[in-house]
């Protein structure tokens, strides 16, 4: 991202662009830059999106070809075309020699980097890898933030709100947003607005409820789950992610066994530091053939759910009820 930056900044741009990864907030943020840089301030009809898998490559090359209105450059964005995971092969073959005019941006959450167009992606321009930020960065991020609002907030409760929020940016920025309108007149946000004001993620709830189960609350543990519902969470979902939530705490578990602290921990499961230091915590409250017996119920009771021998909701609140004993 930082050579990214620097072409931005001195208008020494390449002439395909890649933005992936599952980090929403900046493929967004840098692709509308790449399209101010690549514009330049020429004429808007030299700019042309294209969105979804119905993409038709022979259009986008048609018009590659085409020269720019009173310009140097006509820009093409193509966002989830899926075309890094299959079916590219047309544009692949374009891109190893384009109209020297035509300067593309494509803009997707997952590739396969095998693809044939990855490749040509990375032979003839940039590939900027949007992942999610770890802990440090988004302390900074939101600190820059609060410093233009000429607002200040204590490292814990900067903490606090990282947890209750979760490490996705384009949330983070929201929840920001509203914390800015509750703190009008005051120069400091502190965990009281935090809990008064931002909204607590699905996956920050799931941990509540795995945290209540390990802890034999079994009342607690329904109530998470009776407000999941309440929220219209299909009991599915809560199933996915109460499996998902159980897989991690395995690989979290096993590694922890290994010897390693919760930072690399976190590298290697994909956590940022501070949440993988909860995690760690968490772990140690289950036994390893604890979690591999969850993980079986729980695929069990996703099949019992699909061949109809028992109702979702039902389901899920039994299985719950069964760990939390």
């Amino acid at each position: 991202m930082k050579k990214l930056n620097e072409e931005i900044k001195t208008g020494q741009l390449k002439q395909i662009y890649l933005l992936c990864g599952e980090e929403a907030y900046l493929r967004s943020q840098y692709k509308d830059r790449l399209k101010t840089a690549l514009l330049n301030g020429g004429d808007p009809m030299n700019l042309h999106y294209f969105e979804g898998k119905g993409i038709q490559q022979g259009e986008v090359i048609d018009l590659a070809e085409t020269m720019p209105f009173l310009a140097e450059r006509r820009v093409l964005v193509l966002e989830n075309s899926e075309f890094f995971k299959h079916g590219g092969e047309q544009l692949a073959e374009y891109l190893a020699s384009p109209a020297q005019t035509a300067f593309f941006v494509f803009v997707e959450p997952a590739v396969d980097k095998r693809s044939k167009l990855y490749k040509a992606v990375q032979a003839k321009g940039r590939v900027i890898e949007c992942n999610t930020q770890d802990e440090a960065v988004l302390k900074r991020w939101i600190l820059e933030f609060l410093k233009k609002e000429n607002k200040k907030i204590t490292e814990r409760d900067l903490d606090f709100f990282l947890e209750k929020t979760g490490t996705n940016m384009e949330n983070i920025r929201g929840e920001l947003e509203k914390l800015m309108c509750y703190c009008l007149g005051r120069d400091v946000v502190t965990a009281r607005d935090i809990e008064e004001i931002c909204v607590r993620q699905v996956n920050n709830q799931i941990f509540d409820m795995i945290n209540a189960v390990a802890a034999k609350r079994q009342k607690r543990a329904m109530e998470l789950y009776y407000d999941l519902l309440t929220l219209k969470e299909p009991p599915m979902r809560i199933l996915y992610l109460i499996t998902r939530q159980f897989n991690m705490l395995l690989q979290v578990k096993e590694l922890k066994n290994k010897g390693c602290d919760a930072n690399t921990i976190g590298t290697r499961v994909g956590l940022a530091g501070f949440i993988a230091r909860k995690y760690v915590e968490q772990a140690a409250k289950f036994k390893e053939s604890d979690l591999r017996k969850a993980l079986a119920d729980c695929v069990e009771t996703e099949e019992a759910v699909k061949t109809g021998r028992m109702n979702d909701i039902l389901s899920v609140e039994l299985l719950i009820v069964k760990y939390s004993m």
